[in-house]
């Protein structure tokens, strides 16, 4: 039987190593088809909250050591360890003895040992040690030191909260599709199956519980899909109307491609460059009975797939370092790096630059992240104002500020321009 604190800390070395966790973690099924529900619950909610909490982990075990541990798999293990003792409510007894256990199943004959001597030790010194961790910055937020730096210059009144709430459990917030039910009558199917759950602003359905989408009343048929109540925005704000030409311009997975098409029936184009990316797009659109044109191309570069017809509406949702969205990927806080966010910068004006072209005069352009850093949004769309005399800036219902996470949301940026005639 495969232990999932092992299998967990072998995901931990993947992420440490560079790897995506959700990538490391399709692999780990695929590998094990046969892993029970209850042991792939655990190895997700072990790999995460390990991730989450990672810098506060590691400076708790770097705290209870002498040297480095030469051994990435003993190291990664003691981590998940530390996160079970510290987080978790599993008797701590049976913590230990299941890491010893799977410390003796690895290639070194001292590590059973020492994970029973190191955790044991924590055990004994927990309350100090948290003193001291709560000392240092980036164990006290668990975020790297860049991340709060760059948040606290950014959000001077707010970055403490964001930095809670991306250490926290995302809310898990549906979308009705619009053509086949209501918000009212879905919380009553909801209600019928016994889930608990809250309206909220625009209509978005927030679960008091997250449950597998099996559960979820008409999610085969399309009634219903899983997606951020501010990723919901969106579609709404780009002022939508039968018969418009639009794109969506960097689909994948297809959420935001399907809200346009559940609101109006549009001549939609939903873009991506990953054709395997782009899969899912058809396939949220064939469950929820929708039609769109999928087309494989990089918004960057339109001329290689542009038939030069322009568009009355363009979403722009593009590649950001995905730091409003943390608390979903905790992965992201540890293998973004500081010279990370001009490079996206770079990307994103160029695709803006590229799409305005293809934007009808009189049309509207949505620019979207789901970042927080002011170098990826409000930088980018002052500059390309600036730049272009013939783009407006219109404001957004109901917003005046990024969409910060929080028990609603998670963090995203939207800009409304217009191309004047």
């Amino acid at each position: 039987m495969l232990e999932p604190q092992a299998l967990a800390a072998g995901l931990l070395a993947e992420v440490l190593a560079g790897r995506n966790l959700n990538d490391a973690l399709n692999d780990l099924w695929q590998r094990h088809p046969d892993l029970p529900p209850r042991s792939r619950g655990a190895v997700q909610d072990l790999s995460y909250g390990t991730l989450r909490f990672f810098s506060r982990l590691d400076f708790l075990l770097q705290s209870l050591i002498t040297r480095p541990i030469a051994h990435e798999g003993v190291r990664c293990l003691l981590l998940v360890g530390l996160y079970q003792l510290h987080y978790a409510k599993t008797r701590p007894y049976a913590v230990v003895d299941r890491a010893v256990e799977a410390a003796r199943a690895m290639d070194a004959p001292w590590a059973a040992s020492f994970v029973n001597g190191v955790l044991r030790n924590f055990l004994r010194k927990k309350d100090e040690l948290m003193q001291r961790a709560d000392a240092f910055e980036p164990a006290h937020y668990s975020h790297p030191q860049w991340w709060i730096d760059r948040l606290r210059s950014e959000y001077p009144q707010d970055w403490a909260a964001i930095l809670a709430a991306n250490n926290g459990h995302p809310p898990m917030t549906l979308r009705t599709n619009r053509r086949q039910t209501d918000p009212l009558q879905y919380m009553a199917l909801l209600q019928e199956g016994g889930l608990e759950a809250d309206l909220l602003e625009g209509g978005a359905i927030r679960l008091k519980k997250p449950v597998g989408v099996d559960k979820l009343p008409g999610f085969a048929a399309g009634l219903v899909s899983v997606q951020d109540s501010g990723a919901q925005y969106a579609a709404p704000w780009l002022d939508l109307a039968p018969g418009q030409r639009v794109l969506d311009a960097c689909a994948a997975p297809g959420g935001k491609a399907a809200h346009i098409l559940e609101i109006a029936p549009v001549d939609l184009i939903a873009l991506d460059k990953d054709p395997v990316r782009l899969k899912r797009v058809a396939e949220n659109f064939q469950r929820l009975h929708l039609q769109g044109r999928l087309v494989t191309g990089d918004a960057a570069t339109p001329d290689t797939w542009w038939d030069g017809k322009p568009f009355d509406r363009i979403l722009a949702d593009v590649p950001c370092s995905a730091s409003g969205v943390v608390r979903r990927h905790p992965d992201i806080k540890w293998l973004r790096r500081p010279t990370d966010i001009a490079q996206f910068a770079a990307t994103q004006r160029l695709i803006l630059a590229s799409l305005w072209r293809l934007l009808a005069p009189g049309g509207k352009l949505l620019y979207a992240t789901c970042s927080l850093f002011h170098e990826e949004n409000e930088e980018i769309v002052a500059a390309f104002v600036a730049n272009h005399a013939n783009a407006k800036c219109l404001p957004l219902a109901n917003l005046t500020a990024p969409l910060l996470p929080d028990s609603a949301h998670d963090g995203f940026y939207y800009a409304l321009l217009e191309k004047l005639a």
